[in-house]
């Protein structure tokens, strides 16, 4: 039987920079009575605070969720009423000036005109450095339509590949592009949950909308977790009732 079940968030659990709908805090709320859960997102953690925590309900279900920020570069965990950081794996200063100068170069080398930026378009945070192409408050309509099928995200990837082969060049979101030291990434963080919750990897779930290769949920997968694409929150909350429904031993047979 599956024991721990993790979760992507920007497009999985919500859609991108969006906070959960009631559905879904409730389908979360009935999933941490009976496994544990985690979530693992490019996010920083005041996105994870905003989107997710101010709505989920706060009560002793909360010990059953670890919070992985910055595509697992740091770990969080519910402890004595508070959320408590077990590490955060940030960039030396000689590291962080190399990749937001490479990623300024490789911006102007894609040569991608936006017309318009909605707040900051790189965000250093900590132990990860996003690049948004709209700016980290893009409005979901404008992000959907500026690189659906993320021709301009794996140019400016590969252009970064180039550049600074020693560090992690992930897609996700809708826009984003993320950067981490190199084997620091989601599989990375599947890795921590496996060792500080004693939980194998066969005995863990993780769903995810970029599980594409090149993909920021794509190195979970390459951890050797059995994965579940998903396209959207929608199909998240179908899978998610399925679970619930298997791991309360209505079907059983189902979760193996």
């Amino acid at each position: 039987m599956k024991k721990l079940i993790v979760f992507d968030l920007d497009g999985t659990l919500a859609e991108s920079k969006s906070s959960l709908d009631p559905e879904m805090s409730g389908l979360l709320h009935d999933l941490l009575a009976i496994v544990k859960v985690a979530v693992i997102s490019g996010g920083g953690w005041p996105q994870f605070q905003e989107q997710l925590l101010s709505n989920l309900s706060h009560d002793e279900r909360l010990t059953n969720l670890s919070l992985l920020p910055t595509c697992g570069t740091k770990f969080y965990r519910y402890d004595s009423g508070d959320w408590k950081e077990i590490y955060s794996e940030d960039f030396t200063t000689e590291e962080r000036e190399k990749i937001l100068s490479s990623l300024k170069k490789a911006i102007g080398v894609a040569d991608f005109k936006v017309e318009k930026l909605w707040g900051e378009q790189i965000e250093d945070r900590g132990s990860q450095i996003t690049f948004s192409a709209l700016g980290q408050q893009a409005p979901l309509v404008e992000k959907m339509k500026w690189d659906p099928d993320l021709t301009k995200r794996k140019k400016i990837k590969a252009i970064l590949d180039a550049f600074i082969p020693e560090f992690s060049v992930r897609t996700g979101g809708s826009t984003s592009i993320d950067i981490t030291k190199r084997g620091i990434d989601k599989a990375y963080g599947i890795r921590k949950l496996r060792d500080l919750l004693g939980i194998s990897l066969e005995e863990m779930i993780f769903i995810g909308d970029a599980l594409y290769v090149g993909g920021n949920d794509y190195p979970a997968e390459q951890a050797g977790v059995i994965s579940i694409p998903v396209k959207d929150p929608n199909e998240t909350k179908r899978v998610t009732q399925a679970i619930i429904a298997c791991v309360s031993d209505q079907h059983p047979e189902e979760c193996r």
